[in-house]
């Protein structure tokens, strides 16, 4: 006789991983902390009573039945246990899935089992194969709920509150892992998070070195709670739809912090490209011989810290009196902190001085006390009144991670006026006090006697500038099972479970750690994305978002750098059909690769879906270039995506370059003309090229009328920075 067996919520950890903000150079990795690859299948051993009893499962309340209780799941997740009925891990309570398409249902049961599936006013039934792995495909059905799904064989399982509406997959790396309250009003945006038709299911971050069938996750009502960790460019986008459409929305996190795009492609993808091969090859011997490749790896790490970094000389600023309270310093220069000098036109590399006064309490005088920096990029030596108290330098790895925290001898510190100095030595990329503003400040060691913000204006002065290296690509680390950045082994771990859940698109937000080579990202991209719709079986849109700016604002008609080339490539991926992209280029932060307006972001890619997935006729992009013709001395620009028309924000035109045959760029007068823009320079009589916003931080200031801005771009095909001969 079948059993109908209904299991109430158990609760289930989710995964930590936490994604540190303070990236502060354009080649420096940042990195999350991983977690165990899970199980094959979400399994429920029917009337097995003991095992219950064990981890405590019971009769469905109510509570569970709507949907609350927060980090929740409804059945037993676990390894495929003997052949008794599963479903498939990605399946779960609080599911949304996918309006109007086909709904595969799949799991493991015994073999030649007869399964039968229903939700709602669809139902379907299979045979298992000699493996016991099962498929229904149901009929597809409009959005509404909730509903119960129903999977019956020997035994039966029922799946509570689900809805069906948009279901949408949120990948990429930290951009799109940055969560909720890391937003702009973070708090306040969390506490106002009460949307009862969005569901939330974070896949849990995962290495496999061969693709696996499931996980350990759960999905969850969107509340104050659950939304807490989820994708805040997911939520803001998900939220966006929901308002929109009216129809409940699933969102599935599968992202990861510092991750090349080649970690999310599989591996017949990769080794179907014939520029592709070389890496394989190496990446095949280096399995094999692991230890004399890592051996080898080291080497070429120390060749190219020794081409690509500077060596600190040694602190000449001690002696000559800087670190001193009573030392002169009128003479010296003001900088805001936190955040990278080369926002302030230092465009150096070297030892900068920083010194700050605080003013202390007659209270806190001859007491200990903690002194806290944040992070510093890359190495300092920190003093109060005159006394070193703290230092971070080479011997520790990845320098600029690491948030100064240091204690002050109580004998140092006295009633009325103190002296902080710190002496920043940056090897290479952006340096400086790069915070963030929360972690710098001071305050009594032990007590609470508040704290005096160390933010705000710091006086400098320069002890050593040392011109920037050119950055070239760092060598690529031999394949280990415990990498996220080796070949495929995300797809395996994250992205091929979940195939073929029925999905309404994707977003995608990368692109930062492939920018060293992103001559290469104009294959690898829209080989991932084929590859994806290949595996699911249709092309479902595909949307992804520009690199945003970062780093010095530009201030060369044309920077030779890397994220223009990489926002080149995006951009050449939107000649796949069904992508869209969202603009990013002008809601950066020059001192922060994760910049915090990511409800700007969600909202863009909210347009585009619109636009590319749902069909609506709406402005969804800034203006692209299309064409160019020279006229005389002048060059015509014309662009798509114009809205209502073509607006320079705040003032003339700006960003602008032009060059002749010579290739020698410098900047340009532009005026709009109706739908074009007419581009020159008095000191190029013959253009043959013009660029518009050709840098990491872009200072362009071309809009539609509708608002978004125009997309950087050039009319040349001159060798770019990471192009290969």
């Amino acid at each position: 006789m079948d059993t109908t067996m209904r299991l109430k919520a158990v609760s289930v950890p989710g995964s930590a991983a936490t994604v540190l903000g303070l990236v502060i150079s354009a080649i420096k990795r940042w990195s999350a902390e991983e977690s165990p690859a899970a199980g094959a299948f979400v399994c429920i051993a029917a009337g097995a009573i003991a095992l219950a009893s064990v981890v405590g499962i019971a009769g469905i309340d109510k509570a569970a039945q709507k949907g609350r209780g927060g980090d929740s799941i409804s059945v037993l997740i676990g390894e495929d246990m003997s052949g008794e009925l599963c479903l498939a891990s990605v399946f779960g309570d609080n599911m949304v899935l996918q309006r109007n398409m086909p709904l595969p249902i799949w799991g493991k049961a015994m073999p030649g089992e007869k399964i039968s599936v229903s939700l709602a006013s669809q139902s379907g039934s299979v045979i298992s194969d000699s493996a016991g792995r099962w498929t229904v495909k149901l009929p597809a059905l409009p959005a509404g709920g909730p509903f119960e799904l129903m999977v019956k064989g020997q035994t039966t399982l029922t799946l509570s509150n689900v809805m069906i509406g948009e279901v949408w997959l949120c990948s990429g790396q930290s951009n799109m892992a940055m969560t909720v309250p890391e937003s702009i009003n973070g708090d306040k945006e969390v506490s106002q998070a009460d949307w009862p038709a969005i569901r939330l299911l974070q896949v849990p971050r995962s290495i496999a070195k061969d693709p696996q069938t499931g996980f350990k996750a759960s999905w969850r009502v969107c509340d104050r709670n659950t939304v807490r960790q989820f994708s805040a460019v997911g939520y803001f986008f998900g939220r966006d739809i929901h308002k929109t459409l009216g129809v409940p929305v699933g969102l599935i996190d599968a992202s990861w912090g510092g991750t090349f795009i080649e970690a999310w492609t599989s591996m017949d993808a990769l080794r179907s490209r014939a520029d592709m091969q070389a890496i394989l090859k190496q990446y095949d011997l280096a399995y094999k011989n692991y230890p004399a490749a890592m051996a080898d790896y080291q080497a070429k790490c120390k060749e190219w810290e020794k081409a690509s970094y500077w060596e600190d000389p040694g602190n000449k600023g001690e002696p000559m009196g800087w670190a001193k309270a009573d030392f002169g310093d009128s003479d010296w220069k003001t900088m805001p902190t936190p955040g990278i000098w080369e926002i302030h036109g230092l465009n150096i590399d070297g030892s900068v001085w920083f010194r700050k006064e605080v003013q202390i309490d007659s209270a806190w005088a001859g007491k200990e006390l903690a002194l806290n920096l944040g992070a510093v990029d890359d190495y300092d030596t920190t003093y109060f009144n005159g006394v070193k108290v703290g230092a971070i330098g080479i011997e520790t790895p990845n320098p600029y991670f690491a948030l100064r925290q240091y204690r002050v001898a109580g004998s140092l510190v006295k009633a009325g006026r103190n002296v902080i100095a710190v002496r920043v030595f940056d090897r290479f990329g952006g340096g400086g006090l790069i915070g963030p503003a929360e972690q710098m400040n001071l305050g009594l060691a032990e007590g609470d006697g508040g704290t005096i913000s160390l933010t705000g204006d710091w006086k400098y002065k320069i002890e050593l500038a040392l011109e920037p290296k050119l950055s070239v690509p760092p060598p690529t680390s031999p394949p280990r099972d415990d990498d996220a950045n080796t070949l495929s082994v995300l797809y395996n771990g994250m992205i091929h479970p979940l195939i073929p859940f029925a999905l309404g698109g994707v977003i995608w937000y990368q692109g930062e750690s492939n920018a060293a080579k992103a001559y290469q990202y104009r294959q690898l991209f829209p080989l991932m994305i084929n590859d994806w719709r290949r595996r699911w079986g249709y092309d479902m849109p595909f949307l992804f978002v520009e690199l945003a700016s970062y780093m010095a604002p530009q201030n060369m008609p044309v920077e030779r750098q890397t994220w223009p080339e990489l926002r080149e490539a995006q951009q050449m991926t939107l000649s796949l059909p069904k992508t869209g992209m969202a603009t990013a280029v002008d809601i950066g932060d020059a001192g922060n690769i994760h910049p915090h307006n990511k409800q700007e972001v969600g909202r863009r890619l909210a347009l585009s879906a619109m636009a590319v997935a749902f069909g609506k006729e709406l402005v969804h992009s800034g203006p692209q270039y299309q064409s160019s013709l020279i006229e005389g001395n002048k060059v015509r620009i014309r662009f798509g995506h114009i809205g209502s028309g073509l607006t320079a924000k705040d003032g003339q035109l700006k960003g602008f370059a032009i060059a002749g045959e010579d290739r020698k760029w410098v900047w340009a007068e532009a005026k709009i003309d109706g739908q074009t823009v007419l581009v020159w320079s008095d000191n190029v009589p013959k253009p043959a090229a013009v660029r518009y916003s050709w840098a990491d931080n872009p200072i362009g200031n071309l809009y539609n009328k509708e608002g978004l801005p125009a997309l950087s771009f050039r009319t040349d095909e001159w060798p770019g920075l990471t192009e290969q001969p």
